[in-house]
């Protein structure tokens, strides 16, 4: 048995390269195709948003579990107001969100409940890095008002952790339940990774440096 905070800190060290990477400048870079600039960032950031809404939304609607499937619920209304903050930003007011990331892929394709919130933990710690270098972003291009809104994102990221740590001590109740949770929550971050890793590939890039 193992307790949220060891099983967090675990999730962490045992994956530390890969979210080192997750947040390092090269992560921008992957998000936005080599065009790292606002509207390509504030595109990718769409996109992530959009598909973590729909993904915590059809979550909440199928889970049995009611303190997860309110957790999923309020994460999907956390996500959609994300969504919906980035999209007035956008300078292309037709923009749809089309790019569905790998890690969502993989999120989608949780329908246990113990995997599921595994899966929370290691987006939530993949998503903290990437929404990290997007706030760099805007701090370097002298928009103060952009980065404070990216970095209250992040604290949105923030309450999903301790939400997604309060329904582990809920849905594990054997060695076997954290296990299968440690391992979804692993998954979840190599999906994130991989991603990055094919696209800085696809561009010729090294994904290897943390920059």
């Amino acid at each position: 048995m193992t307790d949220p905070d060891t099983f967090v800190e675990a999730i962490t060290e045992d994956n530390q390269t890969a979210l080192s990477r997750l947040g390092s400048s090269k992560s921008l870079y992957a998000d936005t195709g080599g065009d790292i600039d606002t509207e390509p960032v504030l595109e990718a950031t769409a996109d992530a948003e959009y598909a973590a809404w729909q993904t915590f939304s059809a979550w909440a609607d199928d889970e049995s579990n009611d303190e997860a499937q309110a957790a999923f619920e309020a994460t999907a209304e956390e996500e959609r107001d994300h969504y919906e903050t980035v999209d007035e930003k956008l300078a292309d007011d037709d923009y749809e969100p089309s790019a569905v990331p790998t890690l969502h892929e993989y999120l989608r394709e949780c329908d246990d409940t113990v995997e599921r919130v595994g899966a929370f933990v290691g987006r939530i710690l993949a998503s903290q890095r990437s929404k990290n270098q997007v706030v760099g972003y805007f701090v370097g291009d002298a928009d103060p008002q952009t980065a404070s809104l990216f970095r209250e994102f992040g604290a949105d990221l923030d309450d999903q952790l301790e939400r997604a740590k309060s329904l582990l001590e809920t849905v594990c109740e054997t060695d076997d339940d954290w296990d299968r949770a440690e391992d979804a929550a692993a998954s979840a971050i190599e999906a994130a990774y991989d991603e990055y890793v094919e696209s800085l590939e696809a561009m010729g890039a090294n994904p290897k440096p943390v920059c």
